[in-house]
C-alpha cells in the first residue's frame, strides 16, 4: 500500500498569501473611495467638508463610535444567520421580514406583555426571546416550503420580509394594535417608548459610548454558532446536506429536519436584531423601522465568505458606513442617493476582489 503524503503550505507562503489579499482588498476599496470622492465633487460638495462630516458622524466621539458599534450588531447578527444557512447551500434572504416580525414581538411584549415588572433582567430578556422565536418561526416557513414542496428559499424568504413588513406598517398605523393613543392630528403613527426596565442596560454607563448589552451576546453567540459549524454532527449534518443531499440521505441525516432547522436559526438571529434595534436603539416601533438593515446583513453575510469572523469585521464596516454616510447627508448635504451609491461602490469592490482572489486561488 502506497503511502500518499500531501506536502504542507509553509507558513512564509501563507504569510505572503494573506499579505497578497489585503493588498488585492485595499486596492479595491481605495479605488471605490477614490471614485466615491469624484462622485460626491461632481455634485459641488467639497470634498473636505464631506470627509469630515463623515469621520464625525462614524467616529468622531465617542457616542458616535458607540452608535456605529450598536448599527453593527444588527447586521452582524443577520450575517452570522445568513452563514450558518449557507453551509448548507440555503441563501436566506429574509432578514428584513425577520427584523420586523421581531421587532414587533419585542414591542407587544414590553408593552403589554407584563414584562415590565420582572426581576433578574427577565424585563429585556423575555422580549429579546420572544422576538426569536417569532424570527424562527418566519424562517420555518420557508425551511417547511423548501423541504417538502421544494420552494425556492430565495423566493419565499424575499417575499414573506415584504409581507412582514406591510403587517409592521399596520402594527403602528392602527390603534387596536400597536400605534400609540391619538390624543391630536398631530400623533406620530408608532408605538408608546417601551418601559425602562425593558432596554436593553449599557456596558459601560460612564464611558460615553452608550454600547448595550447586546454587543455581548452577538460575540457570544458567534462564537457559539463557529464552534457548532465546525465542531458539531449537526454542523456536518448542514455541510453534508449542501454539497449532495442524496449522499446525506443515504448516510442517514434528516435532510427536512436540517433544512427547516438552518432556517428557522436563521430567522431567529434575524428576529433577535429586530429586538435588539427597538431595546437598544429605537425604544418605539414605527414605519421604516428596519431601514434596510436586514438587505445589509445579507451583503455582510455575503461578504464574510462563510467565515463568523468575517461577519464582524464586514458588520463593522457597515456600521460605520451607516453613521457616516448618514451625518454626511445631513451636515454636508450629501444626496441620500448618493450616500446609497457611495455605499454601493464600496460593496462591489470588495465582493469583486474576493471572487478575483477565489478564482486565483489567494483568499484566504
Amino acid at each position: 500500500m502506497t503511502n500518499i503524503l500531501i506536502k504542507p503550505i509553509p507558513p512564509r507562503r501563507r504569510v505572503n498569501t494573506h499579505l497578497r489579499a489585503l493588498q488585492v482588498l485595499g486596492g479595491a476599496v481605495a479605488a471605490a473611495l477614490l471614485a466615491a470622492l469624484l462622485m460626491i465633487l461632481s455634485v459641488g460638495v467639497p470634498v473636505s467638508e464631506a470627509l469630515a462630516a463623515f469621520a464625525d458622524g462614524a467616529w468622531g466621539s465617542p457616542y458616535a463610535i458607540g452608535a456605529s458599534i450598536n448599527r453593527s450588531l444588527a447586521f452582524a447578527l443577520v450575517g452570522i444567520g445568513f452563514v450558518l444557512a449557507n453551509r448548507a447551500r440555503l441563501t436566506n434572504v429574509g432578514g428584513e421580514g425577520q427584523i420586523a416580525v421581531g421587532a414587533i414581538a419585542a414591542t407587544a411584549m414590553s408593552l403589554y406583555g407584563g414584562c415590565d415588572g420582572l426581576p433578574y433582567g427577565l424585563a429585556y430578556i423575555v422580549p429579546m426571546l420572544c422576538a426569536a422565536l417569532t424570527g424562527g418561526v418566519w424562517g420555518a416557513i420557508p425551511g417547511w416550503l423548501k423541504a417538502r414542496l421544494g420552494t425556492n428559499e430565495v423566493i419565499s424568504t424575499l417575499l414573506l420580509s415584504f409581507i412582514a413588513v406591510w403587517l409592521l406598517y399596520w402594527c403602528v398605523q392602527s390603534v387596536d394594535l400597536l400605534r400609540q393613543p391619538m390624543t391630536s392630528g398631530g400623533t406620530l403613527p408608532e408605538s408608546q417608548t417601551i418601559p425602562d426596565t425593558t432596554q436593553l442596560p449599557l456596558l459601560w454607563p460612564d464611558s460615553g459610548l452608550g454600547i448595550h448589552l447586546g454587543l455581548a451576546v452577538t460575540v457570544v453567540l458567534g462564537i457559539v454558532v463557529a464552534a457548532v459549524i465546525q465542531r458539531t454532527r449537526f454542523g456536518f449534518a448542514l455541510r453534508a446536506v449542501g454539497y449532495n443531499p442524496l449522499a446525506a440521505k443515504r448516510a442517514g441525516i434528516a435532510i427536512t429536519w436540517t433544512t427547516v432547522a438552518a432556517l428557522v436559526i436563521a430567522g431567529a438571529f434575524g428576529g433577535l436584531a429586530g429586538a435588539m434595534m427597538l431595546q437598544g436603539d429605537q425604544y418605539s416601533l414605527k414605519a421604516g423601522f428596519s431601514s434596510g438593515y436586514g438587505f445589509d446583513g445579507l451583503v455582510v453575510g455575503l461578504l464574510a465568505r462563510n467565515s463568523v469572523a468575517g461577519v464582524f469585521i464586514a458588520a463593522l464596516l457597515f456600521g460605520f458606513m451607516r453613521s457616516g454616510g448618514i451625518n454626511m447627508e445631513m451636515v454636508a448635504q450629501v444626496p441620500a442617493a448618493l450616500v446609497l451609491v457611495v455605499q454601493a461602490i464600496v460593496i462591489l469592490a470588495l465582493a469583486g476582489s474576493a471572487m478575483w482572489l477565489d478564482r486565483k486561488g489567494e483568499n484566504a
